[in-house]
């Protein structure tokens, strides 16, 4: 499903933020991300719907070479990568309703379909109730379970979560994670980027440990730190 082949990736100013990244993520796969700040996760992710592209090296999603995609097929690519901020990115002037449904929206399909799937992400989130508030109106969980809805509402075969507790309480934190794990039973492909050890050390799920551009630890049934 995904595989980086010895990626690097070297900004313009010299930071080499991946270094010979080798990494498989199977198909339904559900994998935690971790390590210090400024580790190389966010640039991890961002290769995986051509955010970024490898200094040198292969990304491959889904059997397509993303490294050598033209630039038209960039938006067919990130219709199969539901993504999911820490700082939300909701657009303030519209509802929940209608931050979601603009991800259909933008893709040109029709009205019928665009109501039905935008529902049906909300009320898989819990937001259904909360369907016509603006976002300025919204806990910080609401606003995070809004934004896995318009995520998951195109059924992508893969979701990337980068700090997704982040800005949340504990408890609201579980709540989230319990919605992604979830999806990932729904034959969704998870990958989570994430600094919250009581999460990954709770879930026992695969992590994998980034460090100086490295993956220093590749673990099943992982834990955040090395027991």
């Amino acid at each position: 499903m995904i595989e980086l082949k010895s990626v690097i990736k070297t900004f313009s100013n010299g930071v080499e933020a991946l270094i010979n990244v080798t990494l498989h993520v199977g198909k339904e796969e559900f994998i935690f991300l971790v390590g210090p700040s400024g580790a190389g996760k966010t640039t991890l992710m961002k290769m995986l719907y051509r955010e970024e592209i490898p200094s040198s090296g292969q990304v491959v999603v889904d059997r397509i070479n993303v490294t050598k995609l033209a630039e038209d097929q960039i938006p067919f690519l990130r219709r199969n990568i539901g993504v999911v901020f820490q700082d939300y990115k909701l657009l303030p002037r519209r509802t929940v309703y209608e931050n979601v449904a603009f991800a259909l929206q933008v893709t040109g399909a029709p009205r019928s379909q665009i109501r039905r799937r935008t529902m049906q992400a909300l009320e898989l989130v819990g937001m259904l109730k909360r369907a016509k508030s603006f976002p300025s109106e919204l806990s910080g969980g609401e606003k995070q379970k809004t934004c896995i809805a318009r995520a998951i509402v195109n059924n992508p075969l893969i979701l990337l979560a980068d700090e997704p507790t982040g800005n949340l309480d504990p408890q609201t934190s579980w709540d989230i994670m319990e919605l992604l794990d979830k999806i990932n039973r729904r034959k969704t492909t998870v990958v989570v980027a994430t600094h919250n050890k009581n999460i990954v050390d709770g879930m026992r799920k695969r992590v994998v440990v980034i460090e100086g551009g490295r993956i220093t630890r590749d673990q099943q049934l992982g834990t955040y730190s090395q027991e």
